[in-house]
């Protein structure tokens, strides 16, 4: 079965900051869609982050050809060109945000993460590193698909705290691995099936620190998709709004039903948000 993906995004700085450092990309043409949360102060967070979502779609752009609809791979999703090329881009990224550290002292330190989402002959494959997430929605359930890198996470997998702490804690915007801390880094990579009705969501943590997996799940499900970035930013701003908040959803459809098609139009071309599009970052 053919199929076609829609997806909608939106950024907002929140209750508190003054400024926005997260960037996100919707490239429809290539399948692509990236959040990034910048960190290194003002002018540094918003750098990484723009860095960050314009290399990694620069990177997949160079080697279109591999994620093209009409390319089929044999072998193993783990071996898959589409994984290698994806994972290769956030650590083009990464080399790319670090080198730019180097050569400005102001911007020493900056980085980013980074959670890209790309759909290939029937898979979502996703490439992240970081604490910004990716969920699954299918079936009216909710699964978080890539794993938070923070000193968090590391304390709940080690049993050291609870749930409850851990969203309570002075330490969650630590974060373990980052995208231009360093010259490389590792990423990890997901692939999974997808299903026509599936919805994926990226987002940065300013939504998670506020709004649960279960509320993400029942947004999703029961709203308009086109307006699921928009009320999930909302909320966490109800909520406080304490970071920059960054939603992207991508909706699996039919490709053979009609009544998508009409929309075909409006969603092939590429939009830069947040950071990389306010500091037209190259």
């Amino acid at each position: 079965m053919k199929t076609r993906i829609y997806a909608w995004g939106a950024t907002d700085v929140g209750m508190k900051r003054d400024h926005n450092e997260d960037s996100y990309l919707l490239a429809p043409d290539l399948n692509l869609f990236v959040v990034a949360d910048g960190m290194g102060g003002h002018a540094g967070g918003e750098m990484a982050s723009g860095i960050s979502v314009r290399t990694v779609e620069k990177t997949v752009r160079a080697e279109a050809e591999l994620v093209d609809a009409n390319t089929h791979h044999d072998g193993s999703i783990e071996k898959s060109p589409v994984a290698r090329l994806l994972s290769n881009s956030v650590r083009a990224a990464c080399n790319a945000v670090y080198t730019k550290s180097q050569q400005v002292r102001e911007l020493q330190g900056m980085g980013t993460t980074t959670t890209t989402l790309l759909f290939h002959d029937k898979h979502a494959f996703v490439a992240h590193v970081g604490d910004s997430r990716c969920y699954l929605v299918r079936d009216g359930r909710i699964l978080q698909l890539s794993e938070d890198h923070s000193l968090v996470n590391e304390q709940l997998k080690a049993g050291l705290i609870t749930e409850a702490q851990a969203r309570q804690s002075r330490f969650k915007n630590i974060i373990t691995r980052s995208v231009g801390f360093d010259a490389d880094v590792e990423v990890d990579m997901i692939a999974v099936e997808v299903k026509v009705g599936d919805a994926y969501l990226l987002c940065s943590d300013g939504l998670c620190n506020l709004v649960t997996d279960p509320e993400v799940c029942d947004i999703v499900s029961d709203n308009f998709l086109h307006r699921v970035p928009e009320i999930l930013i909302d909320l966490a701003n109800s909520r406080g709004g304490d970071d920059n908040c960054t939603v992207i959803v991508a909706y699996i459809v039919d490709g053979e039903d009609v009544a998508w098609q009409d929309d075909a139009e409006y969603f092939k071309d590429s939009t830069n948000g947040g950071a990389a599009h306010n500091a037209l970052i190259v």
